[in-house]
């Protein structure tokens, strides 16, 4: 059988000859690919067909009746493929032994199979003539492909039929569709004609959300989540906005919005919801370690629809500083609940208090804090969140004893474009902290703010290299440092901010003590390089500032370390190992350092 392109033709294959074979060693067969030049073309034809796969799979054992079927599927496979490459004029043999695949009865494959030969003539080369499109919405942006000379690729066809139905459903035409297409090819010119018109449909507004599926979240509170304007003009943008807030919620394995049908009479389009409930409780647990802090373990427990409603009730709880040479044992545990399309569909309400205590080397402090407030998430990529809360803590320092009482504005954005959270390759992050604090006793009036940006670059394919590079700056703004909350004061060493030097190493000297310093500054820079898969190496180095002064000014002292790192790639985020050495600063008594963890240092 010869499986031709828009019209029956009798060829015999020219042109240069490349075989292709690989055999399973499980079976004998060998499968060989003729007429068709070593190019893209041969690479492209090589990755569609079936039956090269079966061979390209070791671990596959296809019996004869499997190897007839594949072969028999690849006609159409290497016709499509054929045809995306503008050739639509293409003969395709596939013999089996000698016999014509399309002749052998799948109920009666042969008993063994030796040797498949794919023997393709793709024939010339079809280009553009006559093309057009219409109507079109303002604003569409067709292909470039689709225009008069270039190659008739069948994608550029297909792309620019999506190109112009997309551009209609976003003025709210949500039934737009190809109507009508007229297909000429001219076999002497090598040309193909087309000619494909549009059925827009009338413009529709949103109907109601309908409900499918049994869900221990009530409706209603399903409809506030998603936020579909009941009564806009339809816009598919609403739709993937409305999915995505259902998802973020966590209560929902899956959730799928799909467009109803118009009734006659009526513009309005309803909206079906398919939901699937997640497990209502989970829980988890994590560790590092470095030889410096000692182990951190930690562990939480959540309920992801509490009260029906999709609102998240979440207990955390961490030990830190286990085994560590830094000073003593911290411990915190925290509570927060999350009601989520408070005010509107993209407004969170949050409540949260944790009870904690720091026994570090240069301070102690222990408080029991409690917050309330909002998070606005403005897309997928942007949040911003503002919130009242009160603090109590007793802390020790280099100033002796305090005991404050505080009442907190915390304000934050965080503007997330990485494209992956745990192992990012591209994109930026920026996260940024402002709180305005009003003492009720034992400090003075003032404002913490703290800022963390990271930038992410990756070039080359056979093993990609990732510049990473991530600057920290901190401000304790107002009571001067003997009054100034020791928690809220910084210090610089450590996994955090620098590697190789001793957790909390650098801070502010009084008299023969250290304190923390109202200012921070941190740079670090990674080089990463994937050798393998799944694995990487890492080249680093970080610096920390800290000094007395209110805003960075560069009376205060520098440190600085550098090391190596393994990264190992699973499916939560690569395991991380580094090794990293003090390379300025203060002498220290540890030679270097060693850092193990989930998800790259940042």
């Amino acid at each position: 059988m010869k499986s031709t392109a828009w019209m029956s033709l009798q060829r015999t294959a020219v042109g240069a000859a490349f075989v292709w074979a690989a055999s399973a060693p499980a079976f004998a067969a060998e499968v060989a690919l003729e007429g068709v030049s070593k190019d893209s073309l041969n690479a492209e034809l090589r990755g569609g067909s079936l039956l090269i796969e079966q061979t390209l799979l070791e671990e596959n054992k296809p019996s004869p009746s499997e190897i007839v079927a594949a072969a028999q599927a690849d006609y159409k496979r290497l016709l499509a493929v054929l045809y995306d490459n503008g050739f639509y004029a293409a003969v395709i043999n596939i013999s089996v032994d000698g016999r014509e695949a399309s002749t052998i009865p799948p109920v009666e494959p042969p008993s063994s199979i030796t040797r498949v030969v794919v023997k393709i003539d793709p024939g010339p080369k079809f280009l553009f003539g006559r093309v057009g499109i219409a109507p079109v919405a303002d604003g569409t942006q067709l292909p470039e492909d689709f225009e008069g000379g270039r190659t008739a690729r069948l994608g550029a066809l297909t792309e620019a039929v999506s190109a112009g139905v997309t551009g209609w459903r976003a003025q709210g035409h949500a039934k737009a569709a190809l109507s009508k297409q007229e297909l000429t090819a001219n076999h002497d010119q090598q040309r193909l004609d087309a000619n494909l018109e549009l059925a827009p449909g009338p413009r529709l507004r949103f109907g109601p959300l309908v409900v499918e599926g049994e869900s221990d979240v009530r409706r209603e509170r399903i409809i506030e989540i998603a936020g579909l304007p009941e009564g806009e003009v339809f816009s598919p943008e609403e739709i993937r906005l409305a999915s995505e807030r259902l998802r973020r919620t966590g209560a929902f394995n899956a959730v799928s919005l799909s467009e109803g049908e118009v009734v006659d009479g009526d513009d309005t389009l309803p909206i079906k919801a398919e939901i699937i409930d997640a497990p209502k409780r989970r829980i988890g647990f994590g560790a590092e370690y470095s030889t410096d802090e000692g182990f951190t373990t930690s562990a939480f427990w959540m309920h992801r629809n509490l009260l029906g409603g999709a609102e998240r009730l979440r207990f955390d709880a961490e030990i830190t500083g286990i085994a560590g040479d830094s000073g003593g044992i911290d411990y915190s545990l925290g509570v927060r609940f999350d009601r989520p399309a408070t005010f509107n569909e993209d407004t969170n309400l949050f409540v949260e208090a944790t009870i904690e205590q720091l026994d570090q080397e240069f301070f102690f402090s222990r408080n029991i804090e409690v917050e309330a407030g909002l998070d606005w998430l403005r897309n997928e990529n942007q949040t911003y969140s503002a919130g009242v809360g009160f603090i109590t803590a007793e802390t020790r320092d280099a100033f002796g004893d305090n005991d404050y009482t505080l009442l907190t504005l915390p304000l934050g954005a965080v503007l997330d474009y990485r494209d992956n959270k745990l192992d990012a390759t591209k994109g930026y992050y920026l996260s940024a902290e402002v709180m305005p604090f009003v003492a009720v006793a034992g400090a003075d009036h003032g404002v913490r703010s703290y800022f963390d940006l990271r930038g992410y670059h990756t070039f080359g394919e056979a093993r990609p290299v990732t510049l990473a590079f991530r600057g920290l700056a901190g401000s304790v703004f107002g009571p001067d440092l003997d009054v100034a909350p020791a928690d809220y004061l910084f210090f610089s060493g450590g996994g955090g901010t620098v590697r190789g030097q001793e957790y909390q190493s650098l801070g502010v000297d009084v008299g023969d003590d250290t304190s923390g310093g109202r200012s921070f500054v941190g740079v670090s820079g990674e080089v990463r390089v994937s050798v393998t898969d799944t694995i990487g190496v890492v080249a680093f180095a970080d610096a920390g500032y800290v000094g007395p002064e209110e805003f960075f000014d560069g009376s205060g002292e520098w440190q600085s370390g550098a090391g190596l790192g393994l990264r190992y790639k699973t499916g939560i985020g690569p395991i991380r190992f580094d090794v990293a050495v003090p390379t300025s600063g203060s002498e220290s008594d540890e030679n270097f350092q060693v850092y193990i963890g989930i998800g790259q240092s940042f």
